[in-house]
């Protein structure tokens, strides 16, 4: 349940999968990344028919990664269902002739969508390397994304089984009593339920990417309580704007008044302040130390200590 003011919002069942795949992919960014942009269903066509299409496909210029995106609802069943209806997307989405489709719609979509051309301006993609820089992100497998209400343990073990990467998000629904209000539950810091990559890149590991926070960081005196971080923001057509945090001890990031417990939303909030209209940003990339090291680096430095078990 989940309470505001005098309002009580019990989570609920989605009505469809309509419901879910609207929500899932207006809201998209909160899932894959402010790197990322959509390749709707409606734009590809395939010899396969269909049922091979995906509800998707996301491309990530931060990553450099692209996924097959299948959102459901787990009611509909893991065996009978889901991993059927990902096996056939799976085999057509890796066909050259679906890759060379994709990158064809993505390079068009590049051209007609203003607020795409930003996302590869914001990477510093030039015109110029467009097309080769999805090129080479089409060469690798795709990574199985699938936004879905629940997560069971069947729907674990069979994403595990699968030899390419898979990541799971649960996206929660909730409602007033008399169902005049509905809000949704994303997951915070583009965190997945589950990841394959964690599990299958090193058997032994006990962390997961995910799951380290700012307060590990200081535990490992990667960072130091009342530490200054800093955030350069470079808005389009402006001046650029500088942003201090100060690391406190449990963890969060303190902006004057204002403290953060996510340094995603701490950079989105200072982004805002500029006029801004943003509303993601990866805060583990911008937010550097006074060495210049950004929290991201600082978390592959933890994990690789925490791993190294030699």
């Amino acid at each position: 349940m989940l309470i505001f003011g005098e309002r009580h919002f019990l989570e609920t069942e989605f009505d469809n999968e309509s419901e879910i795949e609207a929500i899932v992919f207006k809201k998209y960014e909160y899932l894959f990344g402010p790197g990322s942009f959509v390749i709707p269903r409606a734009k590809i066509k395939t010899e396969q028919g269909s049922a091979s299409i995906p509800d998707g496909f996301i491309i990530d210029l931060e990553t450099k990664n692209w996924y097959v995106v299948e959102v459901e609802l787990i009611r509909h069943g893991v065996w009978t269902h889901i991993a059927p209806q990902v096996s056939k997307q799976l085999i057509a989405s890796q066909q050259d002739l679906s890759r060379k489709l994709l990158i064809e719609v993505a390079v068009n979509l590049y051209k007609e969508n203003e607020s795409i051309r930003r996302i590869f301006e914001d990477e510093q993609i030039p015109d110029i390397d467009v097309r080769r820089i999805l090129a080479d992100i089409m060469e690798k497998p795709p990574i199985i994304g699938i936004p879905i209400d629940r997560v069971t343990s069947d729907l674990r073990q069979w994403a595990e089984s699968l030899r390419v990467q898979v990541k799971l998000w649960s996206v929660k629904k909730y409602q007033l009593l008399d169902g005049r209000e509905t809000i949704y539950e994303f997951p915070g810091e583009f965190r997945p339920i589950l990841d394959t990559a964690e599990i299958n890149s090193n058997s032994r590991r006990t962390i997961a990417y995910y799951d380290v926070t700012l307060k590990d960081l200081i535990e490992a005196d990667l960072l130091s309580i009342g530490e200054e971080l800093s955030f350069i923001y470079n808005p389009r057509g402006a001046d650029s704007a500088s942003f201090t945090a100060i690391v406190e001890d449990d963890g969060s990031l303190r902006i004057s008044s204002r403290v953060f417990s996510s340094p995603s939303i701490a950079a989105v909030f200072c982004m805002q302040q500029t006029g801004s209209n943003r509303q993601t940003e990866n805060g583990w990339r911008v937010w550097k130390n006074q060495k210049n090291k950004s929290l991201e680096q600082l978390r592959k430095i933890y994990l690789n200590a925490a791993y190294d078990f030699s």
